[in-house]
C-alpha cells in the first residue's frame, strides 16, 4: 500500500476518503478544516483535522436551551493538509502527533466520521422496515456494519420527516396524485370539511380494478379496525381470489361511521370499478351500513356476517347459549334448514321450548332472517302481516363464493395490526398497505406458477377429475375432489323421464334429506335443490353423481366457473403493460430490478474474492475504477439535468395552485379500537363491581347530592326549633312565667343568638352523621 504522501487525488470527497481511511486505521475521528481558494476560485489548498482540534466556546450556563453535550475538544494540533496545483490534489504536510488517547481496534466502530449509512445500506434498511422486519447486524459483526443502531433510529426518523413533509394529509395528497403520474388507472378520491380538513378518503390501484372484474363477485366489507393517530375507521374491501385466498379491492378512511360516510364511500367504491355491482356483500349489523348499502348496490344481496350473529348471541343470550340442548337448536335454525316450511317449524320450537317467545334480541334477528337465513325470503301483505313467498332459495341462488362471514377481513386487519399503532401517521399505513398488497400478489403469482408447472395426484382415474384438474386451480380442484369422491354415498332414484327431461330423487347414506335432480339429456343442464353451483360456483355431489350415471367424461362447459380457473386473467391487461413510453412510467421499479441484478452479481464476487488476499485487492482496485466512472457520469448528468431544468423553468409559467390540504381532526367514534376485546365475563365483572361498590358507599360517599343537602337542611331547621322550644320552657319555669307569653319575651330569653347558631350547627352536623349511618345499613 502507498505512504500518505504518495497519495495523488483529483477532488475534496477522494481527498477526504483517503484522509478518512488513515484516520479510523490510526483510532481517531477526522473533520475539515480551513480551505484556501486563489483569485480564480480555485482551490489551492485543504485541511483535514482531529476531531478534537480546538477548544469548546464559551456559552452561558444560565442558558436553559442548552443541550447536555459531552466536550470533546482538546485542541489537538494533528492535521493533513493538501495542496493543489492544476486539479491535482497531493499531501503536503502531516501532523501525526495527537495530545489524546486514540481508540483501541474495537472502539473504532464508534468514530464519528467512519459512521456514514450508504445508500445500499439505506435501501436494505427501508426495505426491512417496509417488511416489518426490524434491522439487525449484518455478518461479521457490528464493527463491520459501518454505523451503529442509533444512527439507523436517526436515519428512519429523518426518512419519516422527509415523507411527512408538509403535513399528514397533504403528504398523503402528493402520494396520490405521483401515483396517479405513473399509474393513469389509479383511482383515489378525497372529501374534506368547510375547513379544508380532510375527513374521508378512498384509493385502489390498477390491478384492484382487475382483481376486482375478475374476483368482484363477493365482498366482505368490515370497519373494526381503527389504529392510527387521528383514529379514523378503516374500511377495507376483501374478496377471495382463484387459490382461496384473501385479495384486497380497495382500502379507505371514514371519520365517522354515519350513513352519509358509507353512502359516499359505496357510490365512490362504484365509480372506481365502472359501476359494476357485486352480488353478495358481507357485513356485521350496522343499521347506519344498511341503509347505505340498501340505497347504493340496488342489485346486490346484503348478507350479516354469521361469526358476528353467533358472538352476539353469546352475550345477549349468554345463558342459554351454554345450554347444548339450546345450542342444537340454534345451529339448526342457522344452517340445518332447507326449505321455509322446516325454517319455520324449527324457529317456532326453539322459542316456545325455552319460552323466548317476547326476546328482543331474538326478535330483532328473526326480523333480520332475510339477510342470513339460507333458504327463503318474505316480504309483508295488504294486511301487514308476514307471510312466506317461495322464490327458489334466497342466498342458495346468489353467489358467495362459500363466504358467511367477514373473517377474511379481520384476518386482513390482523396483518396491519402487526405493524399499526395508535401513533401511526396516515401515509405510513397507506406504504405499509401497498407493500403487503405486493406481498399478496406476489403470493398469488407464486400459486399460478405452481399450477402451470403440474397437476395434483388424482385420487381415481376418471374423465371428470382430470377435466377438473386440467381447469381449476390446485386449490378450488380439493374442493371439488372432495364432492366427487363423495358422490359414491349418493343414491338416486329416478322419478320421471318425460321429453328428454329426467327428474331424480337424491339421499345420501346415513341422512333422511332427499334432494330432488332435474336433468336435460340434450343440453347437459341439471337443476338440484341444494343449490351448491349456483352458491359457491362447484358442482355438487348430487350432479356429479347424475353425470356419472349418464356416463359423462367432462365437465359441461356452462358449468366451469372462470373465476376459479387457472386461465381467469387470460386476456386482461394493465395499463402498466399498455403505457411502457412514459417517461415517468416505471423508474422505480426499473431500479430496483437493476439493484437486485447487481446485488446477486456482487455478492457471487464478493464471495469468491474473500477467498484470498490477492483476489480480494483486485476486486477493491476494480471498484474503485468503477467508482469513479460511474461517479463521473452522475455529475454530467445532474449538469445535463439542472440546465434542462433551468431552461424549461424560464419557458413555463405554470404554477402549482392545489390547495393544501389539513389534517383530519382526531376523533372518537364508536367502533373498535386496537385496545384489547373485553369477553362478555370481563364486561359482567366490572359492571357487578360497580353496583357492589354504588351499595357499600362510605357515609361521606355523596350517591346522590340533592339527597344529601336535603336532608342535611331538615335537620338542621329541626333543630333550630328544638332549641328554640328547650330555651323558652327552660327560662319561663326558672322566672316562673306563662308558657303562652313566652314568644314576646324571645330576644331577651337567648342573649346570643352568635352561641345559639353554633350550637345548632354542631348538633345538626352530628345528627346528620348519625343518620347517614343508620340509612347507609
Amino acid at each position: 500500500m502507498p505512504s500518505l504522501y504518495e497519495m495523488v487525488v483529483y477532488s475534496d470527497a477522494e481527498a477526504f476518503q483517503v484522509c478518512n481511511a488513515y484516520a479510523l486505521r490510526k483510532g481517531f475521528s477526522l473533520r475539515k478544516g480551513h480551505i484556501r481558494r486563489d483569485k480564480s476560485n480555485n482551490v489551492t489548498q485543504r485541511d483535514f483535522l482531529c476531531s478534537k482540534e480546538g477548544f469548546p466556546l464559551f456559552k452561558d450556563s444560565c442558558n436553559d436551551n442548552m443541550v447536555d453535550k459531552l466536550t470533546t475538544r482538546t485542541g489537538c494540533k494533528a492535521l493533513i493538509r493538501f495542496s493543489v496545483n492544476q486539479g491535482v490534489w497531493k499531501i503536503s504536510h502531516v501532523n501525526s502527533i495527537h495530545n489524546h488517547e486514540l481508540a483501541k481496534p474495537e472502539e473504532r466502530q464508534f468514530l464519528r466520521s467512519g459512521r456514514k449509512i450508504h445508500d445500499a445500506h439505506a435501501g436494505v434498511i427501508s426495505s426491512m422496515v417496509d417488511a416489518g422486519i426490524k434491522p439487525a447486524e449484518e455478518v461479521g459483526g457490528a464493527e463491520n456494519v459501518g454505523f451503529t443502531k442509533k444512527d439507523c433510529q436517526n436515519f428512519l426518523y429523518r426518512k419519516k420527516f422527509e415523507t411527512m413533509e408538509g403535513g399528514d394529509a397533504q403528504s398523503l395528497f402528493n402520494h396520490f396524485k405521483e401515483r396517479q403520474a405513473k399509474d393513469s388507472k389509479f383511482f383515489y378520491s378525497i372529501q374534506v370539511d368547510q375547513l379544508n380538513r380532510m375527513t374521508n378518503f378512498f384509493w385502489r390501484d390498477d390491478r384492484s380494478r382487475l382483481d376486482y372484474d375478475c374476483f368482484g363477485g363477493a365482498l366482505c366489507f368490515d370497519t373494526t379496525f381503527r389504529t392510527n393517530k387521528y383514529n379514523l375507521i378503516c374500511a377495507v374491501f376483501v374478496g377471495v381470489n382463484h387459490h382461496w385466498k384473501n385479495v384486497l379491492l380497495g382500502c379507505a378512511f371514514l371519520l365517522d361511521e354515519s350513513t352519509e360516510s358509507f353512502i359516499w364511500l359505496f357510490k365512490t367504491f362504484l365509480e372506481s370499478m365502472g359501476n359494476k355491482q357485486p352480488k353478495t356483500v358481507f357485513t356485521d349489523e350496522d343499521q347506519a351500513m344498511a341503509n347505505a348499502i340498501e340505497q347504493v348496490f340496488t342489485g346486490t344481496r346484503h348478507r350479516l356476517c354469521t361469526w358476528h350473529i353467533a358472538h352476539n348471541a353469546t352475550k345477549n343470550i349468554s345463558s342459554l347459549y351454554a345450554n347444548p340442548e339450546f345450542r342444537t337448536h340454534f345451529n339448526k335454525v342457522f344452517g340445518g334448514c332447507q326449505s321455509v316450511p322446516e325454517f319455520e317449524v324449527a324457529w317456532d320450537s326453539m322459542t316456545s321450548k325455552f319460552n323466548l317467545q317476547t326476546h328482543p334480541w331474538l326478535n330483532k334477528l328473526y326480523n333480520l332472517r332475510n339477510k342470513w337465513c339460507l333458504i327463503g325470503a318474505y316480504s309483508c301483505d295488504l294486511n301487514g302481516l308476514f307471510s312466506c313467498i317461495y322464490i327458489m332459495f334466497l342466498y342458495l341462488d346468489t353467489f358467495s363464493a362459500n363466504m358467511k362471514s367477514t373473517q377474511r377481513v379481520e384476518s386482513t386487519n390482523n396483518v396491519f395490526h402487526q405493524m399499526c399503532t395508535k401513533t401511526t401517521n396516515i401515509i405510513e399505513f397507506v406504504l405499509y398497505y401497498e407493500k403487503k398488497l405486493e406481498d399478496m400478489r406476489l403470493t398469488e403469482l407464486q400459486e399460478d406458477f405452481r399450477c402451470k408447472q403440474g397437476m395434483p395426484r388424482l385420487k381415481v382415474i376418471s374423465g371428470i377429475l382430470c377435466h377438473a384438474a386440467e381447469v381449476y386451480t390446485n386449490k378450488i380442484f380439493k374442493f371439488f375432489e372432495i364432492e366427487y369422491m363423495s358422490c359414491l354415498i349418493v343414491r338416486l332414484r329416478e322419478v320421471s323421464n318425460e321429453e328428454g327431461v329426467t327428474i331424480y330423487e337424491a339421499t345420501e347414506e346415513g341422512h333422511k334429506r332427499v334432494n330432488t335432480i332435474e336433468f336435460i339429456s340434450h343440453t347437459s343442464m341439471v337443476s338440484y335443490s341444494c343449490k351448491m353451483y349456483e352458491a359457491k360456483g362447484i358442482l355438487c355431489r348430487h350432479a356429479l353423481r347424475v353425470f356419472d350415471s349418464k356416463y359423462l367424461t367432462s365437465i359441461p362447459t356452462q358449468y366451469v366457473l372462470k373465476r376459479w380457473t387457472k386461465t381467469v386473467k387470460e386476456g386482461m391487461l394493465l395499463s402498466s403493460d399498455l403505457d411502457d413510453s412514459s417517461p415517468q412510467g416505471n423508474l422505480k421499479s426499473a431500479q430496483s430490478l437493476r439493484l437486485s441484478q447487481l446485488m446477486h452479481k456482487g455478492n457471487s464476487l464478493f464471495s469468491l474474492a474473500s477467498m484470498s488476499n490477492w483476489g480480494a485487492h483486485i476486486v477493491s482496485e476494480k471498484l474503485s475504477e468503477a467508482m469513479k466512472l460511474v461517479e463521473k457520469d452522475i455529475k454530467a448528468k445532474k449538469a445535463s439535468d439542472k440546465v434542462k431544468k433551468k431552461n424549461s423553468l424560464s419557458t413555463s409559467g405554470v404554477q402549482d395552485d392545489d390547495q393544501h390540504i389539513l389534517d383530519p381532526p382526531t376523533v372518537r367514534a364508536k367502533g373498535v379500537t386496537n385496545k384489547r376485546l373485553k369477553s362478555a365475563l370481563e364486561k359482567s365483572k366490572k359492571v357487578a363491581k360497580v353496583r357492589y361498590t354504588s351499595k357499600m358507599s362510605p357515609p361521606n360517599t355523596v350517591v346522590s347530592g340533592n339527597t344529601h343537602s336535603i336532608w342535611y337542611f331538615i335537620l338542621f331547621i329541626v333543630n333550630i326549633l328544638y332549641y328554640y322550644v328547650m330555651n323558652i320552657c327552660t327560662l319561663a319555669e326558672q322566672h316562673n312565667q306563662e308558657y303562652i307569653n313566652a314568644p314576646s319575651n324571645m330576644t331577651t330569653l337567648y342573649p346570643s343568638f352568635h352561641d345559639f347558631y353554633n350550637q345548632v350547627c354542631i348538633e345538626t352536623y352530628i345528627w346528620s352523621y348519625k343518620s347517614q349511618f343508620v340509612l347507609s345499613f
